[in-house]
């Protein structure tokens, strides 16, 4: 990728770490983006090996949210979208999702690394009807996420958000709470908002997928996997939208990628659920 100066708006290329894996950017190379450096080659490449699924379990989760999205967007009349752990932007993006429903819509994006603040025009390239931002903050701490003001000037908060949490739990170790801050960032959203996750689990494939969160492990990135049990604990107190929590190229699949999918081949919990 080379270094990434970014004259326009003072965030200096120095502060991306360019000799460690990253999640994002690992993600991005699997995917087949550009957005990455030899140290995330070499850890994709390595966790391929371990397990040669990889790819196919990471498109499943993107292909999830894409269609988690355009569902709440048609189906849920849902405007108005935070997008926390957004990721390294890949078209489509999820305004262009909401937005090709809804011009009108919404989305606030929310990412701690700063290549994706490099990379955020992607994501801020709105239709005129509607209105996107960035925020830079750590989504262990919903409250820089929640006063942050391009939140509040972004989003009504009187009126339903989609809470999007996607591929990003399975970083956070129990001391993290992450269930906790989940919880903390629907408090103050109104009822009729809706939450979509995906959720790491290594149920369906123990030993490959646990050959993977060792490389990760290895490199700075521990991962905490959870049982069907445990990704129940983000919903309680939400109306689950059928199917419920079902493996991520399960959660209605509009058979453009789902094909030959086995499930031993995906290692990510997948559901929506309404606030009531």
């Amino acid at each position: 990728m080379g270094d990434t100066a970014l004259p326009d708006n003072g965030w200096p290329a120095d502060r991306i770490d360019t000799e460690n894996a990253h999640s994002a950017r690992i993600y991005d190379y699997i995917l087949g983006g550009k957005d990455y450096y030899p140290a995330d080659k070499e850890a994709g490449d390595a966790m391929s090996r371990e397990w040669p699924a990889l790819p196919v379990h990471m498109r499943a989760n993107r292909d999830f949210m894409n269609r988690a999205v355009r569902w709440l967007a048609e189906e849920a009349g849902m405007r108005q979208f935070l997008d926390v752990g957004t990721g390294i932007p890949t078209s489509p993006n999820l305004h262009e999702i909401a937005q090709a429903v809804a011009p009108e819509s919404r989305v606030v994006y929310v990412d701690n690394d700063p290549i994706v603040l490099t990379l955020s025009q992607g994501l801020l390239a709105s239709a005129p009807e509607g209105r996107t931002a960035y925020i830079e903050a750590d989504f262990r701490d919903p409250a820089a996420i929640l006063d942050a003001p391009e939140l509040r000037e972004t989003l009504d908060l009187n009126r339903p958000v989609a809470l999007t949490v996607i591929a990003i739990v399975h970083f956070m170790l129990d001391a993290d709470d992450a269930v906790g801050v989940v919880r903390r960032l629907l408090e103050p959203l109104p009822s009729g908002s809706y939450l979509a996750m995906s959720i790491g689990t290594a149920e369906f494939a123990p030993e490959e997928v646990g050959r993977v969160a060792r490389e990760y492990a290895a490199r700075n990135m521990p991962m905490r996997l959870r049982t069907l049990d445990e990704a129940h604990e983000f919903f309680t107190g939400l109306d689950l939208v059928e199917p419920g929590i079902v493996q991520v190229h399960k959660w209605h699949p509009d058979g453009s990628g789902e094909q030959g999918i086995r499930d031993e081949d995906i290692a990510m919990y997948g559901a929506v659920a309404r606030k009531p």
